[in-house]
Formats: C-alpha cells, structure tokens, sequence
C-alpha cells in the first residue's frame, strides 16, 4: 500500500511538473512573439516631391522647421545650383529656395543661431533668421566633406569620406581631428563623445580621439546618423537604401530594405513624435515616416 501511495505521489508530481514546465514554454513562446510583434516599424505619413537632389534633412525645434540641403546636380561638382530649402513639419514647402549659389550641400548641424552645412571642400557657416551665408570656410586638403555635427560648446566636427578624415572647426579655423576613419559619413555628438558612422561600422570616439566600435556589419556603408530615445539607442540609413534601428548593446535590426526602388540619404528626426524625415535623392523627395511599434 506504501508503495502504491509513493508511486501516485510521484506520478502526480511528474504530472504537475510536465504541465507547469508546458505552461512555461507556452508562456515563453507567447512572450517572444509579443516582442517579435512590437519590433519597430517605419509608416509613412507623407512625401514632398520636386525637391533636386535632396541630401540630408534637419529639424530645428526653435523654430519648427525642417532644413533641407539641395545637390541639384552633380555632388561633388561646384557649380553654384546648390541650396537650403525649408520644409513646413506637415511637408508643406515653406521657401524652396532659402538660400542659393552653394554647390553640392549636404549634412547640417545648428548651433545657437546658425546653421553650418558642409559643402563639398568647404563648410558654409548661415545665419538662421535671414539665410545669409557668413562664411564659406575651406577645409585644407578636403576632397568630400560630407556630415556636420556640433557639441554644446560649439566646436564642429566634418566628415570627409573620400579622405577618410574627420575634422575639427573652432572659432571658424579647422584642422584634423582624427585620420584614418575609411569612409567616414554620419556624424553626430551625444553627451560629449562623437559617434561616427565609419563605412558599415558605427563608431563612438571621446575626446582622446580613442575610438570604440559600437557595433558593424551593416551590409552598406552608413550615411545618415540620429539618436532615439533616451536609451542610447540610434537610427542610421545607408545611401543605397536601407534604414537600420541600433540598440545600445550594438544589436541592430532591419527596418527598410528599399534598394533599387529609391535612396535613403542622412535622415532627420523629430524627437517629440517620433517622425523620422528621409531625403530619397535621385527621387527628388523627401519622405516621412513614423516610427512606432
């Protein structure tokens, strides 16, 4: 009879421990195709189109606009068609011709009142309430200089991507901050360290010009470079038409694959909505899109 009551016990608690370990699996397969669900995804919301060349795309909270740079031809030929063009948050097109005569423009960064663009060998320094152009710095030994971040004390850092160099402008004098950074594009400062896309790898360099790799492996080289949230986290795009979500731990995902159908150049962001702004290039448009779960 002992027996017999020890050989149910343990039946029953084989019984419940099988249902307990299946409810766990269950449970566990339910949580991983919750968070599969909830993996970021990009909806557009609109596109303004007849925009030459679009190359890069900058939200100012200050004044509610987006700044976008014009190419209008050939990107590294200096044949004054450039320009700056200003977008209205819902698309509409506020001034397409802002500011005119510059040659290739391309990334953007906005300190205090004014608005630095890098444009081909030289950065054009513009004052944002009128949309004069200051001054037209020239970079020594510049051949493409591509993406434009600011820190809070106002020093300006420029990719080259030909040159492989990023520079370093103080008081509109620039010299060379850090050299052999193949590819050097997408460039933005986030509490004090530099964070570079350098070919398909992101980058993050302090002030030592000691560089870390944040993580590599996009399958192009990165363009455009924006911080998300508040959790370390970025979005980076890639020229030939891929957008990527990074994750402070350097894990990434796919978010668009649109190679062969249109461009996707150095994005904006507007932080408060979480509206991605994506200048497509050679389709003359810019696209936006929100970025949502």
């Amino acid at each position: 009879m002992k027996r017999f009551f020890l050989f149910a016990v343990t039946a029953v608690g084989a019984t419940l421990l099988t249902v307990a370990c299946g409810q766990r699996q269950q449970q566990e397969q339910q949580d991983g195709q919750e968070e599969q669900e909830l993996q970021w995804q990009l909806k557009e919301v609109w596109e303004t189109k007849d925009l030459p060349t679009p190359e890069s795309v900058l939200y100012h909270e200050g004044n509610d606009v987006l700044y976008v740079s014009l190419i209008d031809g050939d990107g590294a030929e200096k044949d004054g068609k450039g320009g700056v063009a200003l977008l209205n948050l819902d698309g509409s097109v506020k001034d397409q011709n802002w500011v005119t005569g510059m040659n290739a423009p391309k990334g953007m960064a906005i300190h205090e009142n004014l608005l630095y663009v890098a444009d081909i060998t030289a950065v054009a320094v513009i004052d944002l309430e009128t949309g004069d152009v200051l001054h037209e710095i020239e970079f020594p030994d510049a051949v493409f200089l591509n993406d434009v971040t600011v820190n809070a004390d106002g020093i300006v850092y420029v990719s080259d991507t030909r040159t492989g160099t990023i520079y370093q402008m103080q008081n509109n004098q620039p010299t060379v901050f850090l050299k052999d950074a193949p590819n050097a594009n997408g460039l933005k400062v986030v509490d004090g360290n530099l964070y570079a896309l350098i070919g398909p790898e992101l980058w993050k360099i302090d002030a030592d010009k000691n560089s870390t790799v944040i993580t590599k492996g996009f399958e192009l080289g990165g363009d455009g470079l924006e911080p998300v949230g508040d959790k370390g986290d970025f979005l980076v795009t890639c020229w030939g038409g891929l957008v990527y979500y990074v994750k402070a731990d350097g894990s990434f995902e796919k978010l668009m694959d649109v190679q062969g159908e249109m461009n996707t150049a150095d994005l904006g962001i507007h932080p408060g909505s979480n509206t991605i702004y994506i200048p497509t290039f050679n389709s003359n448009s810019v696209k936006a899109f929100k970025l949502e779960k």
